[in-house]
């Protein structure tokens, strides 16, 4: 099994990538030999990264119908997850696929937390069973608010969602860097636990600050040749 490490890790800033792929139906057409080698070039890629940087992989097989697998890495600097890309590129694989959805960020301290946390590395429940993201903006108003202003606004926001242990969630920032303001991502292991944490915020204050907060992603944690295999149900039992 393909492992990632967090040796890379920084406790200063680091940069987020979400990439959301889509295989082109005629993929599985092919033989499947074909198939297994496309798969095992992409694996090889990820692993090359994953053995210095932090990379997960989550399979979206039946759960949204625009993309297949979301690979999430997380590095320092942007230049290792360019590289990665490169040799993603480079994959049989990819030849056959699309990026419907991509998202960049990096992490940064939360203004609003009153509790000590570690919003610059993954949490410590990154691997439960579920992972929902989805790109944030809020409205012009929002930033126009007083700074206190927006402090009393989330504390109601944030007590809500602490009543909700079971869903950690991550936060991180593209303003400058991508279209989105946000990027949110919440592991769990119960996804009735988020639907009920997610309609109790809609009647909070600050939910009507939000401008969008779609596309909505609930992915299902992975390794990358177990993501990999949902993409045409056969197991490639040799990655090496």
């Amino acid at each position: 099994m393909l492992s990632a490490t967090l040796d890379t890790v920084s406790d200063v800033r680091n940069f987020v990538k979400y990439t959301f792929l889509k295989v082109d139906p005629a993929w599985r057409r092919r033989s499947s030999e074909e198939r297994a080698a496309d798969k095992r070039e992409f694996a090889a890629a990820c692993r090359e990264f994953a053995d210095q940087h932090y990379l997960r992989a989550y399979s979206l097989v039946g759960t949204r119908g625009d993309c297949d697998l979301l690979v999430r890495t997380i590095s320092a600097t942007l230049e290792p997850i360019h590289e990665l890309h490169v040799l993603l590129n480079q994959s049989g694989l990819m030849r056959w696929a699309d990026v419907p959805y991509s998202y960049l960020a990096m992490t940064k301290e939360s203004p609003y937390s009153d509790e000590p946390d570690r919003p610059l590395e993954p949490r410590p429940g990154a691997d439960s069973k579920y992972l929902i993201v989805y790109p944030m903006w809020k409205t012009r108003q929002w930033y126009r608010l007083a700074a206190e202003e927006r402090m009393r606004v989330m504390r109601d926001h944030i007590a809500v969602a602490r009543r909700f242990t079971g869903i950690e969630t991550n936060t991180a920032y593209s303003f400058g860097l991508d279209d989105q303001e946000f990027v949110v991502a919440f592991d769990a292991d119960d996804p009735a636990q988020f639907l009920d944490l997610v309609q109790e915020l809609r009647a909070t204050e600050s939910s009507a600050y939000t401008a969008s907060e779609t596309p909505i992603f609930t992915c299902l944690t992975s390794s990358v040749e177990r993501a990999l295999d949902a993409l045409d149900g056969e197991p490639v039992r040799a990655l090496a």
